[in-house]
C-alpha cells in the first residue's frame, strides 16, 4: 500500500454486522479490532464513527474513546426522530443530545452533529413533519456547540435545501454525506458555500451516479464508506476504475485475514479514493487524496489545519 492518508468520514461502527450478527443470527466474533486495523493499514487516519439516535450516539462516542484516531456524531437519524416525541419529552430528549455533545466536545470526540436530514424514500419509519420539525431543531444543537453538521438527503432535496437556507447562519459548514441525487440536486447543495458532498459506492453504482459525481469540484467533496453498507459491487459502473482488492470469504467461512463478502469496511474507502480520480480522469492520486483530506480537516478537524499552518510559519521564521 502507498502512503495514502485518507479519513473515512462514515463508518457505522455500532452495526450489528461489526459484532457478527446478520439479521439476527451470530455469524462470527465481535471484529471491529480487526477491521480498524485492516484500515489503518491501508492508509486511512482517522474515521467519523456515526451517530444516529440518542443511545447509538453514546455508544459512539464509547467506540471513539477506544483511539485516538476514532471521532464521532451526535445526532439523531430522520427515519429515527420519532425519538423525540415517544421520549415522552421531546426537549428533554434535545437537552441530553445537547449534554452528550458537549462531553464529547471536551474529550476532543464529537466533530458533528449528525446523522440528520430528511428522509422521504422511508416515510414508513417517521413522517415528513416529524422529519422537518426535528431536523429544524438539529441546527438549535449545531447553533450552540458551534459544530458542523454531518447530513443525511434522500429523495428530499426540495425540503432539505429549503430548511438549510433558513438556517444557513446556525451552522459552521457540513457534509451532505452518502450523495445519491441527481444533477440538479448537487448544484443546489453546492450552491450553499460551506457544503460539501460525501460520496461511497451508492454514489458510483450508474452510469448516472459517476456523471452525477464528476460535475461534484474535489475541493467540494469527501470520501466515505458508510460500511458496512454501499460498497463497491463488481455489477456497479465504478467498478472499473477500482485497482485494490482485498480477499474475502462469505460470513459463514469467517476468517479474520479476510473481509466478509458483502460487508463494507473502512479500508475500501481507498476504492471510493480509486473510482473518484479514475472517472474523473486525474492522473495523480496523491493529489486528490491529499485535497479530500485537507476538505476533511477544514470542516472537521479546523485545529488540525491551523496547527499545520502554525508550524508552516514557524518554519518560514526559521529560514527568514
Amino acid at each position: 500500500m502507498t502512503s495514502l492518508k485518507m479519513i473515512d468520514i462514515a463508518v457505522n461502527c455500532t452495526d450489528g454486522m461489526f459484532k457478527g450478527l446478520y439479521h439476527g443470527k451470530n455469524c462470527h466474533v465481535p471484529d471491529i479490532a480487526t477491521v480498524l486495523n485492516r484500515a489503518w493499514s491501508a492508509g486511512v487516519d482517522r474515521i467519523i464513527v456515526t451517530g444516529g439516535s440518542l443511545e447509538e450516539s453514546r455508544e459512539a462516542l464509547a467506540i471513539a474513546e477506544t483511539d485516538g484516531r476514532l471521532f464521532c456524531t451526535v445526532g439523531v437519524h430522520p427515519t429515527r426522530c420519532n425519538e423525540f416525541e415517544e421520549s415522552g419529552d421531546p426537549e428533554k430528549h434535545y437537552q441530553a443530545l445537547f449534554s452528550l455533545a458537549k462531553e464529547g466536545m471536551q474529550k476532543g470526540k464529537v466533530v458533528a452533529i449528525g446523522e440528520c436530514g430528511l428522509d422521504y424514500d422511508r416515510l414508513q419509519f417517521c413522517s415528513v413533519d416529524i422529519q422537518k420539525k426535528y431536523f429544524e431543531k438539529q441546527f438549535e444543537l449545531a447553533y450552540a456547540t458551534k459544530l458542523p453538521m454531518f447530513l443525511h438527503m434522500r429523495a428530499a432535496a426540495e425540503d432539505f435545501c429549503e430548511i438549510v437556507e433558513r438556517n444557513k447562519n446556525r451552522f459552521t459548514g457540513g457534509v451532505a454525506h452518502s450523495f445519491t441525487g441527481s444533477a440538479l440536486d448537487r448544484d443546489k447543495l453546492l450552491s450553499f458555500d460551506k457544503m460539501y458532498l460525501g460520496v461511497n459506492g451508492c454514489s458510483l453504482k450508474t452510469a448516472e451516479n459517476l456523471d452525477v459525481m464528476k460535475g461534484i469540484p474535489v475541493e467540494r467533496m469527501m470520501i466515505e464508506t458508510d460500511s458496512p453498507y454501499c460498497d463497491i459491487k463488481n455489477t456497479h459502473a465504478g467498478m472499473k476504475f477500482v485497482k485494490s482488492t482485498w480477499p474475502s470469504k462469505k460470513k459463514e467461512k469467517y476468517d479474520q485475514e479476510s473481509l466478509v463478502k458483502g460487508r463494507n469496511e473502512p479500508c475500501l474507502v481507498r476504492q471510493v479514493l480509486e473510482v473518484v480520480a479514475g472517472y474523473k480522469g486525474l492522473g495523480d492520486i496523491n493529489q486528490v487524496s491529499s485535497t479530500l483530506y485537507h476538505n476533511t480537516c477544514r470542516v472537521f478537524f479546523p485545529q488540525d489545519l491551523d496547527a499545520a499552518a502554525d508550524a508552516m510559519l514557524s518554519g518560514h521564521n526559521e529560514t527568514d
